[in-house]
């Protein structure tokens, strides 16, 4: 009896959920400091031959997706364990890069993937404080202090000090996606995989953003056999964020969910 349990191959299974970064008040997003014990504890497993990730995200902050993708990478490397990844709903932006530091990703023929870019995007409201009769009074010191102020006349010289950091942002996403994936990407498609734009699993396949179609059960018992057991890791939400999060007034809760919806809603969810 006990030498055949031992027999059993486990499989480590992280499931990392939502965008990533703090969004909102309490909100549930991924951030390092909350993945990583869970992560430790995944790769600390001794007896597992590989660990399972899946990931469904729309992205968010780079910093919090680098941190997490290079933690993996670690772990990975000190505990010598084969990392799968396995995209949901949306992969995308963030949620790729961290998708990068799998040894192979998988997608459903329906998930969205891609998004290899970077975004920011803001309001101005110039013209309607002057229509309504308001004054704006910004007082610095450092003459680039109120760099892209919503209420003030946009400078050229904002925009592409802005765009500046924006292509060191998007080089740094490249290279995680060129170190990762090679050989593997279909650079021949006639179809430019850097340009922001996000595909179909399906259409990810074909342009070696995943080696293929397929959800975690499904790969992992047939990668590993059909008694191959899978051992779930997620973080959950504390009481003490449940309370906390309850007592925010409904204009909070109201913006929170605004601001997180539109980040999934460029991906159509």
């Amino acid at each position: 009896m006990f030498s055949f349990f031992k027999k059993k191959k486990i499989i480590p299974h992280v499931k990392l959920s939502g965008v990533i970064g703090n969004v909102g008040k309490f909100k549930q997003g991924i951030d390092f400091a909350g993945q990583e014990d869970i992560l430790k504890k995944a790769f600390s497993i001794k007896k597992a031959v590989a660990v399972a990730i899946s990931i469904n995200s729309p992205g968010g902050s780079p910093v919090q997706s680098h941190l997490i993708h290079d933690f993996i990478k670690y772990q990975a490397k000190k505990n010598k364990k084969k990392v799968i990844v396995f995209t949901e709903d949306v992969a995308a932006s963030g949620g790729y890069l961290i998708a990068c530091a799998g040894d192979e990703i998988y997608a459903n023929q329906s998930s969205i993937v891609g998004s290899i870019g970077v975004i920011y995007s803001s309001f101005g409201f110039k013209n309607l404080i002057e229509k309504i009769g308001v004054q704006r009074r910004v007082y610095t010191a450092g003459k680039n202090k109120s760099t892209l102020d919503p209420f003030m006349e946009e400078k050229q010289e904002d925009i592409e000090r802005l765009k500046n950091i924006q292509l060191d942002l998007h080089k740094d996403f490249i290279d995680v996606v060129e170190k990762s994936r090679g050989k593997k990407l279909n650079k021949d498609s006639g179809i430019e995989l850097f340009s922001g734009e996000f595909w179909s699993g399906r259409k990810a396949k074909e342009l070696g953003l995943v080696d293929g179609i397929g959800n975690a059960n499904q790969i992992l018992r047939e990668k590993f056999g059909e008694k191959v057991i899978i051992k779930k890791f997620e973080k959950t939400k504390g009481w003490l964020a449940k309370k906390l999060s309850s007592s925010e007034n409904h204009a909070d809760q109201a913006i929170s969910i605004l601001e997180e919806r539109s980040i999934w809603q460029r991906y159509g969810f």
